[in-house]
């Protein structure tokens, strides 16, 4: 986590100092860095990509910060501590913003969703034995010193477990329990083709983060909804007050919507005359809102 950091100086970064090995004053630091703006963005990475300016490239990573995090807290399940997958993401957002192209038209954070899971996924692969087998300084001991101890490819017996359990100094139980994790063999991080439905429930890639997880779609999703929140209220405000509140009654109620016959009755029209004015008004709304 520190290493997007290191060179900070400016008063949003004194912002993100706090105890060291602190993960949740590392996440609320970040989450309070304003998200660039789609034109701040290709304006930094234009100076970046055709000046090598560096402060351009810091901005950058500083305020996509918080997506690593979101990405990260993805894996927790793996038994990794989080703050290394953080820092490892990290890892993958600068390099992402390294090979960032802002004339390609995407926003950065959809860029760097690959690089960001790629090095997490990396981490991942190098560790996932290693810790499952031993977590503890205890376990690690046991791990190292339990195949040297062992005479052979055989399960030991009561008396075996008892002796090693002395000069190791830890109890029986610990003993048989390193042996079994000793010899389960390792799952692929991805199942193989010809593989059965146990190696596919138990592997890895079966709980990496589901695909509507990804921040980019959630970001794009909510401006999208916010943008065409704000152009239907303007295109309604180009209506008559009458074709307004025709369409609100019919079309922009959750229950209780009028029925042609019930607004012909009100406005001493025709149930035909309602339905005119309604197609119309949704004609008028579809112009306005392209």
């Amino acid at each position: 986590m520190t290493t997007a950091l290191a060179t900070a100086s400016t008063p949003t970064t004194l912002a993100l100092r706090g105890p060291v090995g602190s993960l949740d004053a590392y996440i609320d630091a970040v989450s309070r860095i304003p998200v660039l703006s789609k034109e701040d963005e290709v304006r930094l990475a234009t100076r970046f990509h055709e000046d090598q300016d560096l402060e351009a490239a810091r901005q950058l990573v500083l305020s996509h910060l918080r997506f690593v995090v979101h990405i990260a807290r993805g894996y927790a399940g793996y038994g990794l501590p989080v703050n290394d997958l953080v820092q490892e993401g990290n890892v993958g957002l600068m390099k992402a913003v390294k090979r960032f192209d802002p004339n390609v038209g995407v926003r950065l954070v959809s860029f760097a969703v690959h690089w960001i899971r790629a090095e997490i996924h990396e981490y991942v692969l190098r560790n996932w034995r290693l810790v499952k087998v031993a977590t503890t300084k205890a376990q690690r001991k046991l791990f190292f010193n339990l195949r040297k101890a062992k005479k052979s490819l055989a399960w030991l017996s009561a008396e075996e477990t008892a002796a090693v359990a002395r000069d190791l100094g830890v109890t029986p139980a610990e003993v048989t329990q390193m042996e079994q994790r000793l010899a389960a063999r390792d799952v692929a991080f991805d199942p193989l083709a010809d593989a059965d439905d146990e190696d596919g429930v138990y592997s890895p890639a079966s709980y990496l983060p589901a695909p509507d997880a990804d921040p980019a779609i959630a970001i794009e999703r909510a401006q999208w909804e916010d943008a065409s929140t704000v152009r239907l209220t303007h295109a309604l405000a180009t209506l008559d007050d009458r074709s307004r509140a025709i369409v609100e009654r019919r079309w922009l109620r959750d229950e209780n919507k009028a029925t042609l016959h019930e607004l012909a009755a009100e406005y001493s029209v025709s149930a035909e005359r309602i339905r005119q004015i309604e197609a119309n008004a949704l004609k008028k709304l579809k112009a306005a809102m392209i």
